[in-house]
């Protein structure tokens, strides 16, 4: 029992810090203040849904896949690190990450992949299922599923509370928090790719699990 509970804690500790869904929550806001309350529940049903659909694939075929198509981790990174930046530009320039309004497309992209489980998530997922039996990680990774949808849902209370011009404020600190985050993707991948040798100290924590692999 002892050691269920240590391993069930050494996989979802990490997992929760990548997956970040308090940090992802700005996000959420933000994509869905133009969304009714139904929309907007709908839209997180969608995007928790994508993100767990996702996550469970490179859960048990992740390595596979990334194989067969030739393709490293870090050049995955890459390119959800360039998805994210072009969102966060797109916001700061127009005041919208995205010009669809319905609520099924802000839900997979960029909620579901790769923001609640994107690059750092899928990395993680690969590197404790060597570490750990797949039964585990998966528990946990069910856990913190259900943790960032709980998290996600009480958004709008959230927004309730701040009002409209604090919400606003935020949001676009928010956005310059995003496009950090994407650069930092984009120098980690770069660094799996062995191009750059960069330290970096943002806010990917995806440092995090390489220090837990050794």
């Amino acid at each position: 029992m002892g050691n269920f509970v240590q391993s069930l804690t050494l996989t979802f500790v990490p997992l929760f810090i990548v997956i970040d869904a308090l940090g992802n929550l700005p996000f959420v806001i933000t994509l869905s203040e133009d969304m009714s309350k139904r929309e907007r529940r709908k839209m997180i049903h969608v995007a928790t849904a994508t993100a767990a659909v996702v996550g469970l694939v490179f859960l048990f075929f992740g390595q596979f896949i990334l194989d067969v198509l030739d393709i490293s981790v870090g050049s995955f990174a890459v390119a959800g690190g360039l998805i994210l930046l072009v969102f966060s530009i797109k916001y700061m320039t127009t005041g919208r990450i995205v010009e669809a309004t319905k609520e099924e497309m802000v839900a997979v992209v960029p909620i579901g992949t790769p923001l609640t489980v994107g690059p750092a998530t899928i990395t993680t997922l690969l590197l404790l299922v060597t570490q750990f039996p797949t039964g585990i990680v998966l528990l946990s990774f069910a856990l913190n599923m259900l943790v960032a949808w709980s998290i996600f849902l009480l958004g709008s209370r959230i927004a309730r509370f701040m009002g409209q011009g604090g919400l606003k404020a935020v949001s676009k600190v928010f956005s310059l928090l995003l496009a950090a985050i994407a650069v930092s993707m984009v120098i980690h991948g770069l660094n799996l790719l062995g191009i750059t040798h960069i330290v970096s100290q943002g806010a990917l924590p995806i440092n995090y699990t390489n220090s837990y692999s050794t």
